[in-house]
């Protein structure tokens, strides 16, 4: 895909995000809003996957270590096919399949069942460790957020992954500064985050800015052809990205819009068409 198609295919997954939160009165849009872009790559552009065969034993495997921000990654395994669209609009609806954080039981197109922070990444280097050891040519990507680097689990496994040279590996930090209860900053920050990375032995790409398709593309080229060393790539990006009251706001780091808020979030995404 050209950037202009990769733009609207995010323009797509940011109205999925807000209708599917707004129909479960529950969710969490903000980490989703700041992650469309990278989501977006994924998941249109960078993995071998198939829709149509979920559990293809040779597909790229992601993990959403950042399980709470379910909604855009649903929004994007909608959009490319693993499910209808409609089913966005039963989020968190007792007897979906779209729980409140991943559940690969349950979703096609899940690798991992996440949610409890630090896990997803731990998980993600067992992976990819496993395909070093059986010989498998899998890559597999692992979403974290910012505010997740906190966990200690987060660093075991980087070490792991690190003194192991496990090149088929691609960590994204989504770098948005806030989390739960307030900027990085404030709660407990783990900046320089390349440079702890770094020390773990893991090739750090800084992207200024993680929603551009450009920087992006250049990012996960340069992971894919760097050997003897997992990747981090750092996507420098805006909480809520896209609407417009959402933006740099922490209290939307797991509240649904309203009604109001829905319609102006929607006419807001309309009109970048």
């Amino acid at each position: 895909m050209d950037n202009a198609d990769l733009k609207k295919v995010a323009r797509e997954l940011r109205r999925d995000i807000m209708t599917a939160t707004h129909a479960a009165k529950s969710g969490h849009p903000g980490g989703s809003l700041s992650a469309t872009e990278i989501l977006t790559y994924l998941y249109f552009e960078e993995m071998r996957i198939d829709p149509a065969d979920p559990l293809k034993p040779e597909r790229d495997r992601f993990v959403l270590s950042k399980g709470h921000c379910a909604p855009g990654l649903y929004s994007a395994l909608a959009e490319r096919g693993y499910f209808p669209k409609e089913e966005l609009k039963t989020l968190r609806h007792l007897g979906s399949q779209l729980q409140g954080h991943p559940n690969m039981r349950d979703t096609p197109g899940v690798d991992m069942s996440t949610g409890s922070l630090g896990q997803g990444i731990s998980v993600a280097v067992g992976m990819a460790l496993a395909a070093k050891l059986w010989g498998d040519s899998y890559r597999v990507y692992a979403l974290l957020g910012d505010g997740e680097l906190e966990e200690g689990q987060v660093w075991e496994a980087a070490m792991l992954a690190g003194n192991h040279g496990l090149d088929n590996l691609c960590l994204i930090v989504d770098n948005n500064r806030l989390q739960i209860d307030g900027t990085i900053e404030e709660v407990n920050s783990a900046e320089p985050i390349g440079d702890k990375f770094k020390a773990f032995h893991i090739h750090v790409i800084d992207v200024p800015d993680g929603s551009d398709f450009d920087q992006l593309r250049a990012a996960f080229g340069e992971a894919r052809v760097t050997k003897g060393a997992p990747s981090c790539i750092v996507a420098h990006t805006t909480k809520g990205k896209g609407v417009s009251f959402m933006e740099n706001q922490v209290g939307w780091h797991g509240k649904a819009p309203g009604d109001e808020q829905y319609e102006q979030a929607m006419a807001e995404l309309a009109k970048e068409a």
